[in-house]
């Protein structure tokens, strides 16, 4: 037979799309040509895979080879198609049966010895392979793919994957002579440890607000000079967040593996991104001529911390706007277009003036109200209006610092913010920072006190449309954490006033 069909997959954002691989041999000058939109290193396929070809013993073809790549308006790109090109030659040299191909859909890099190299976005093809299928029912084909990628793409249940460390390994599958066997082994849940917010030495106010924000998904802006524990506190957020559902550790888990850098020890565990102030907008969004997924991706079902926040060029902060309100980017370039996830956690800190000591204690600052006017415009009016809680996290006083660290372990705060979140799931089915408009209005009852507090707010701190949707989820929240059914004046009191530093 001189034509061989082998399925594999491509990446395109977070979806993985099947790509047919067509081999056919014909007569003519010996020659080998890949089409379909192939990019610099699926060209460069043909090297690799003859040579390995040829050390695993195996006759290369001295005819006309054309690979493609269906389908044809669909780009191509990584090494991950070598291992699809070689058995699709092989198949149509007649050296390994073709019958059988249609069961499996394979990946993988071949190195010039024929052992198979590890992919990128192994999780994020199981996926796609496993709901591709009819009603999500388990896929009739099986996935062959690296053996170091094995326990990744394990990690979607009711997949069939099948491990090879070589080429050789899997003609002898497809063969029948030496059958691989199915991949079963468990993930090993590690604990994860996190610092604890038990040393944490005083700031009772900030700690109260970072629960508040992990209880309900709430973005969050802490302030105050260096050195007063605002990135320590930070480091301690994860620590009291909610244990990740099946479905967030598999979507986050996927959207890790396009990175080429996911590590399967972190499974279900929230990912903490805290990029530097230099990062550009692309570092962040995502992009590239091949888009890649940026920070608030990676971040997505966990926090993306920004220290130092007025240092971010503006035109940075400002692509955060659109993210924050959908939970999703669309990175689109002059011949491609992604689709990825951002439903992340914003975490930021700022110095409250150029010099940082603002309002200390010590009284050292030196800064003009033009100077600290100038500095706090670095971050736009609406990006702030984004934010939930907006908090100063005060210098220590002497007795404080020298004293002892008698805080709450993260563990009692995590009982009571996954008692909250747990709260909100029974009510609504979703965190109370994804409430839309109307979600609001059904689910966000006020008692009559509450009510005349919160006109009274709107009227003296001139709050917009948005800032009123906030306090009302952000006291929504605090009502959870104190069980009550109807949001209460103290609660909206409290809610305003994480308000009031970005009015």
């Amino acid at each position: 037979m001189s034509l061989a069909i082998v399925k594999s997959r491509a990446l395109a954002g977070m979806d993985a799309p099947e790509v047919i691989v067509e081999v056919h041999l014909a007569n003519g000058l010996p020659s080998f040509t890949i089409v379909g939109l192939p990019e610099t290193e699926v060209k460069e396929s043909k090297d690799r895979v003859r040579a390995a070809l040829q050390t695993s013993q195996f006759d290369f073809p001295a005819r006309r080879i054309t690979v493609n790549l269906a389908p044809a308006d669909l780009p191509k790109e990584s090494g991950r198609y070598d291992l699809p090109i070689a058995l699709g030659i092989l198949a149509a040299s007649g050296q390994i049966p073709s019958e059988g191909l249609d069961n499996y859909e394979v990946a993988g890099e071949l190195a010039l010895t024929g052992e198979l190299r590890p992919i990128r976005g192994a999780l994020a093809m199981a996926v796609s392979m496993k709901y591709g299928a009819q009603a999500g029912r388990r896929s009739a084909r099986a996935f062959i793919l690296p053996t170091d990628n094995a326990a990744e793409a394990a990690l979607v249940k009711d997949t069939a994957i099948l491990p090879a460390r070589s080429l050789l390994e899997v003609c002898a599958h497809l063969a029948g002579h030496t059958l691989i066997a199915e991949y079963s082994a468990e993930v090993d849940p590690h604990p994860i440890e996190y610092p604890d917010f038990s040393e944490v030495k005083g700031q009772s106010l900030p700690k109260r607000a970072l629960e508040i924000a992990a209880a309900g998904g709430h973005s969050l802006l802490m302030s105050g000079p260096p050195g007063t524990g605002k990135s320590m506190l930070a480091s301690r957020f994860p620590g009291i967040l909610p244990a990740m559902t099946e479905q967030e550790a598999l979507e986050s888990g996927a959207i890790q593996s396009l990175s080429a850098a996911y590590k399967i020890d972190h499974w279900g565990r929230r990912p903490f991104r805290a990029p530097h102030h230099t990062a550009s907008g692309v570092a962040l969004v995502g992009g590239g001529s091949i888009p890649r997924p940026g920070e608030i991706s990676l971040a997505h079902h966990g926090v993306l911390f920004l220290d130092e926040l007025p240092e971010f060029d503006r035109k940075v902060l400002e692509v955060l706007r659109e993210p924050l309100e959908s939970g999703h980017i669309t990175i689109s370039r002059a011949a491609r277009q992604a689709d990825f996830p951002a439903s992340f956690q914003l975490l930021a800190a700022m110095n409250p003036c150029p010099c940082g000591y603002s309002g200390h204690h010590n009284n050292k600052c030196r800064c003009t109200p033009d100077q600290i006017a100038r500095y706090r415009s670095k971050i736009s009016g609406p990006l702030l209006d984004r934010i939930d809680l907006h908090i100063e996290v005060p210098a220590l006083k002497d007795n404080e610092l020298t004293g002892v660290a008698t805080g709450e372990a993260s563990a009692l705060i995590r009982q009571r913010v996954e008692h909250a979140r747990g709260i909100q799931i029974k009510r609504q089915g979703k965190a109370n920072f994804l409430l839309g408009s109307k979600e609001v209005d059904q689910h966000c009852i006020v008692d009559e006190a509450g009510l005349t507090l919160l006109k009274q707010a709107i009227s003296k701190l001139n709050l917009s449309a948005r800032a009123y949707h906030r306090i009302l989820k952000v006291a929504r929240t605090i009502a959870d954490l104190a069980s009550e059914d109807v949001i209460q004046s103290k609660h909206i009191a409290e809610a305003v006033q994480y308000r009031r530093h970005g009015a």
